[in-house]
């Protein structure tokens, strides 16, 4: 169907699956249906009729050519039907001879047998003549339907232009009418009672302005979350018997302290200060030129790619910030310290609330980073090696462009190894956008063994139409340690401007093989995370969804992990980290293939925008020429009957992981002693 009314599903790009034998799933984007049939072979013909009508939509969009496509068509067909009447008059002309020839033959005297075959050519030529103009006459008829129904087809599509633009319009209308009544909501003195005011001051104080109310309807309950209440509990009562977290305060052994844990933060971070003074610390850059002011509607590109994989669709650098996704990837490790903290604990649950917290902090960086990283190209290469400084080295592969994935590898001397291989889905819904990271991190701590999977949650960037672009993260993450069977469920509440809880809010229980819960993790991500020790559960009462919420007794919340201040004049600078402004930094001895040298990037950190848009085609058209000749090797090599390997990494391959029994890149050597020995040789040229 042509209509996008609220509720509809656009079959075309819909999934049709089958639960069980009488339920039905259609999914699409943000919406899904749950229908039930009253039997198997009810559900079979509603499956089949839904396929069929699929298949019919999917048609109906392909045949959604456009005016020129339809001119092209008729010029076309106009010509061959020329090339018909030339034929025709060939084939007339031949003909003509053909009979003249015949009944020259006719008349000479020749024995009646061959006199009686020649009858038999003659008519044969007479029919052939016939069925010839016959086909003429039904080419030419053919062309002047097609001429009819061109101007009734040429009236529809204009009509449909000229409403889907009405459609545009309205909805931007719509959308600005939206935005000015909820900001007047929000000034509005006591318009929506103490909560509302108080609401909206929370949601100033946190520097962000939704454009979302309806919104959070997109956003599926979870049902498994663990619905808990966290109740302090006296720790006068409560020794702590050895079990507090490591590294806490000496001071008072047996109390778990607010103060204390702060006083002991503090401390650290003045140690690691000075740690820092005594290595012979590199100096890096702490600014990068600030962002040119250029204006664009990201609307005017954004309108064309709905329900489009944003992968796939050219975007000019002014919606970029000058790092590539696989720098966005090294990001993850700004809070590496939580992983040197977490080699030193003694009990695995409490590592698990280090890990929790690690895999927590590297959303952080996201909240005013609006704009896109640079998508890799294929074989481009990123190291950050930070070995004598922080004890880890950390290198970062485009294996995959379609869809564009990237492997990453990290060791660290000081005891733990984090691998992943992460693929980017990435969905355009109209006025918001949905990034879906796919894969798994895997982090082992050498002496333990201890092996931590989890995978990422899903971002959404907001007011795409109209507005301030803003960014949420939503859905639950499960680590679990594969060697110990402990567990962590953080949930990440999506924002809804209705809710009274504090927003970006992050809770979870971390509990082992057994079931039971050791560690309650509260916070935001993107400002800290705590864990408070519980001492006692019970059963409290029942909620109004009829679910029975479980009352966690803890000692005092301890600070694992806070967010660094950003720099100073840093939204001029893209909203980066003091890490972040550092990792596109000029470095010698880098791989020829590494993201600092990729210069369409450069040119765009520099400033010179229009000079990055010229060069960013250029790579692009460089490297679907390598695609196009790597197409045709392969199908050489089918042709010839040999097997074709396609794309190989060159510094990963391809492995089942023993734990999740999933197909992954993983990091096979190489890289450093190339960087030792300066051979890069086995370098494809990229850039």
């Amino acid at each position: 169907m042509a209509h996008t009314c609220r509720g509809t599903i656009n079959l075309s790009t819909a999934h049709i699956d089958t639960e069980d034998s009488c339920n039905i799933v259609l999914s699409n984007g943000g919406r899904t249906y749950h229908l039930k049939a009253n039997s198997e072979v009810e559900r079979q013909r509603w499956v089949t009729a839904l396929e069929l009508a699929k298949a019919k939509a999917i048609r109906m969009r392909n045949n959604q050519s456009d005016k020129s496509e339809l001119h092209g068509t008729l010029k076309t067909l106009s010509s061959k039907l020329e090339d018909l009447s030339t034929c025709n008059d060939l084939i007339a002309k031949h003909g003509a001879a053909l009979q003249r020839s015949l009944s020259e033959l006719e008349n000479l005297k020749l024995p009646a047998e061959s006199g009686e075959k020649i009858k038999a050519v003659n008519e044969r030529a007479t029919l052939f003549r016939i069925t010839s103009n016959a086909m003429i006459n039904a080419c030419r008829d053919f062309l002047d339907l097609a001429e009819t129904h061109s101007r009734k087809w040429q009236r529809a599509l204009q009509y449909e232009r000229e409403q889907r633009i009405r459609l545009e319009e309205t909805i931007e209308q719509l959308a600005k009418q939206h935005n000015s009544l909820e900001r007047a909501c929000r000034g509005a003195p006591g318009s929506a009672g103490s909560t509302g005011t108080t609401k909206g001051s929370v949601q100033s104080s946190k520097g962000e302005a939704s454009d979302e109310d309806e919104e959070t309807e997109y956003f599926d309950a979870m049902e498994d979350a663990p619905a808990f209440i966290t109740v302090t509990a006296d720790p006068k009562h409560h020794r702590r018997s050895g079990s507090n977290l490591s590294g806490a305060s000496e001071g008072h052994p047996e109390d778990w302290n607010l103060e204390d844990s702060v006083f002991e933060s503090s401390n650290q971070s003045s140690y690691n200060e000075s740690c820092k003074d005594l290595l012979p610390k590199k100096r890096r850059r702490t600014r990068i030129p600030d962002k040119p002011n250029y204006s664009l509607n990201l609307w005017s590109i954004m309108k064309n790619c709905i329900g489009k994989e944003l992968s796939k669709i050219p975007m000019p650098v002014n919606f970029n910030e000058p790092l590539s996704m696989l720098q966005r990837l090294t990001e993850d490790l700004e809070y590496h310290e939580l992983l040197d903290k977490a080699v030193k604990c003694e009990s695995s649950t409490e590592q698990m609330c280090f890990v929790a917290a690690f895999s927590v902090s590297s959303y952080s960086t996201t909240v005013h980073r609006t704009a896109k990283p640079f998508n890799p190209l294929l074989g481009e290469t990123y190291e950050l090696d930070r070995l004598e400084e922080f004890g880890f080295r950390s290198l970062c592969e485009q294996v995959s462009h379609h869809p564009p994935a990237a492997a990453h590898h990290v060791f660290s001397k000081r005891g733990w190894t984090l691998w992943q291989e992460i693929t980017i889905a990435s969905k355009f819904r109209g006025k918001y956008l949905s990034i879906m990271p796919l894969g798994a991190i895997h982090l082992e701590f050498h002496s333990s063994g201890n092996h931590y999977v989890w995978r990422k949650v899903t971002s959404t960037v907001h007011n795409i139409i109209v507005g301030k672009l803003w960014i949420d993260q939503s859905g639950e993450i499960e680590i679990v340690n594969h060697k110990s069977k402990d567990k962590c469920q953080l949930k990440f509440t999506p924002y809804s401007y209705f809710s009274r809880d504090v927003p970006r809010k992050v809770t979870g229980v971390v509990s082992d093989a057994d079931g039971k819960a050791h560690y309650v993790m509260s916070g935001t991500w993107d400002e800290k995370m705590e864990c408070s020790k519980i001492v006692h559960s019970s059963h409290g009462s029942t909620s109004s969804e009829g679910k029975q919420k479980t009352v966690y007794q803890t000692l005092s919340p301890k600070v694992l992990w806070k967010k660094y201040p950003l720099p100073e004049n840093a939204e001029n600078m893209y909203f980066f980290s003091d890490l972040a402004l550092t990792l596109n930094e000029p470095e010698e001895r880098v791989a020829p293939t590494d993201s600092r040298l990729r210069p369409d990037q450069r040119l765009m950190e520099s400033g010179r925008w229009d000079e990055a848009n010229v060069e960013k085609q250029r790579l692009e058209e460089k490297q679907r020429a390598v695609r196009r000749r790597r197409e045709a090797e392969a199908v050489e090599a089918l042709e010839e009957g040999k097997d074709y390997e396609g794309y190989i990494p060159l510094w990963f391959e391809r492995k089942v992981d023993p734990v999740t029994g999933e197909l992954i890149c993983v990091y096979k050597g190489g890289y450093w002693e190339a960087k030792d020995k300066q051979d890069w040789s086995v370098c494809p040229d990229i850039f």
